[in-house]
């Protein structure tokens, strides 16, 4: 693997994402709650702005593929966590997304060190699942700075779409990552003998 791939503008911005993680938890931590809305929200256009880069300027690289999805996860699970610790949310929401993530890196990364499988794209569910849990954060966030009822309605309502396509994507995984296995075991089986 090239370092120098670490370099390139869409994994620079995957990288800044991860530094703006620590202080979004001491501005919850600290009750600074427009602080950490407001560094949420730059760090989710850095998650808009890589693989637009990445596309824009064929920069998309094998380290962005593996970092990108890494730094939502550690993102997102961080959030949750925290916000769970804060009685911000219920823990079944992040327990549920806890459960689905660590599971899934397991896998993965047994998949890829028994079998050499690579092909861990996210599925439209996992794609679906990402936005409704930026949208959760956000709006449970927001409703922290703002008591609005229509916020408080939109946080139950993204939490409970976090919920269902947590689970989904989840079950869908598994299906995937057996379609891939048998794709791949084809791929290595010898071909059959010619006459």
């Amino acid at each position: 693997m090239n370092f120098r791939q670490l370099l390139t503008a869409p994994n620079q911005l995957t990288l800044l994402r991860m530094v703006f993680l620590p202080f979004i938890v001491n501005g919850l931590v600290d009750h600074h709650y427009r602080t950490a809305l407001i560094l949420f929200v730059i760090a989710g256009i850095t998650d808009a702005f890589d693989g637009l880069l990445a596309r824009r300027l064929h920069q998309q690289t094998l380290i962005g593929q593996y970092l990108d999805p890494i730094a939502d996860k550690l993102l997102l699970s961080t959030m949750f966590l925290v916000l769970a610790i804060l009685h911000m949310i219920k823990w079944k929401f992040t327990v549920i997304v806890f459960s689905r993530d660590m599971g899934i890196l397991a896998v993965s990364a047994v998949l890829y060190m028994a079998a050499g499988l690579r092909d861990f794209r996210p599925s439209i569910f996992g794609k679906i699942n990402t936005l409704c849990q930026i949208g959760a954060v956000f709006f449970v966030l927001l409703y922290a700075t703002n008591q609005a009822g229509w916020i408080y309605f939109l946080q139950r309502q993204f939490l409970r779409l976090t919920f269902t396509f947590t689970i989904a994507s989840g079950v869908h995984y598994v299906f995937l990552v057996t379609h891939r296995l048998r794709e791949l075991h084809q791929k290595t089986l010898p071909s059959p003998p010619t006459s």
